[in-house]
């Protein structure tokens, strides 16, 4: 393999300020692409550029408002990889507190947002380019308090598989990832994050969680790999041997 195999190549990380996106935004800029993450908060942006390399660049829009993604990718013009990594801090919610204004939120982002994401991105897609969406183990091993979380990977694989036919010859994919230790979680306080954490290690054939630079691999893996489309690819610990 070539020592930059994304050398000039334009990637897109939406959501990739933070967590997965961050960590695919440094590989992918290791790898020698010319990256762009994008936040909905200015301040998100500014600690993500003090950490990524040199060249990187930063967009600011809110990605459940169709207007500023249309903007955004009328200033970005042609590129070759899209990732969205977005997605709010998590909340487990079992049915019977569960409120469906909340739920639609959570879909209004992560589903919906990525949706509107690749509509508008399609057509700017360099040939050879690819689309790479975000799922979750949750989709296929919910537990308890997990129905929304389990409904948005449902969701996003479907449309994997739909997209991967429609955009054709673009591909489109997903990194199906298991419990990784993200800013996604900073809402459980500490002590409850660290027990949530230690109990699913404990489950798991590897003996621990993900770090977001472990599931990065799969991510520029998808965009160098061209003979995968319609693929979901699990990087999970062993959660669904568990």
């Amino acid at each position: 393999m070539p020592i930059a195999p994304l050398k000039d190549q334009r990637v897109v990380i939406l959501g990739g300020t933070s967590g997965l996106g961050l960590a695919t935004a440094a590989l992918a800029a290791d790898h020698g692409a010319q990256v762009t993450v994008a936040s909905s908060r200015a301040a998100s942006t500014e600690r993500a550029l003090a950490t990524l390399p040199a060249g990187t660049t930063a967009e600011i829009a809110d990605l459940t408002d169709s207007r500023q993604v249309s903007a955004l990718f009328d200033r970005l013009g042609p590129i070759d990889h899209l990732v969205f990594t977005a997605g709010e801090p998590l909340s487990l919610t079992t049915l019977d507190a569960l409120e469906l204004d909340a739920a639609r939120d959570f879909f209004t982002l992560r589903y919906f947002g990525a949706l509107d994401a690749v509509r508008t991105a399609a057509p700017l897609l360099r040939p050879g380019g690819s689309v790479t969406l975000t799922s979750g183990t949750a989709g296929l091993r919910p537990g308890p308090g997990w129905s929304i979380a389990a409904s948005i990977c449902g969701a996003i694989e479907g449309l994997v598989r739909a997209l991967a036919v429609e955009l054709a010859p673009i591909r489109v994919n997903a990194v199906r990832a298991g419990m990784v230790r993200t800013p996604l979680w900073s809402s459980l306080p500490e002590a409850d994050r660290e027990q949530l954490f230690a109990g699913i290690a404990g489950t798991l054939p590897l003996g621990r969680i993900a770090e977001p630079e472990e599931v990065a691999e799969s991510y520029v893996h998808l965009m160098n790999q061209r003979f995968a489309t319609g693929t979901v690819i699990t990087v999970d610990g062993g959660t669904l041997l568990a």
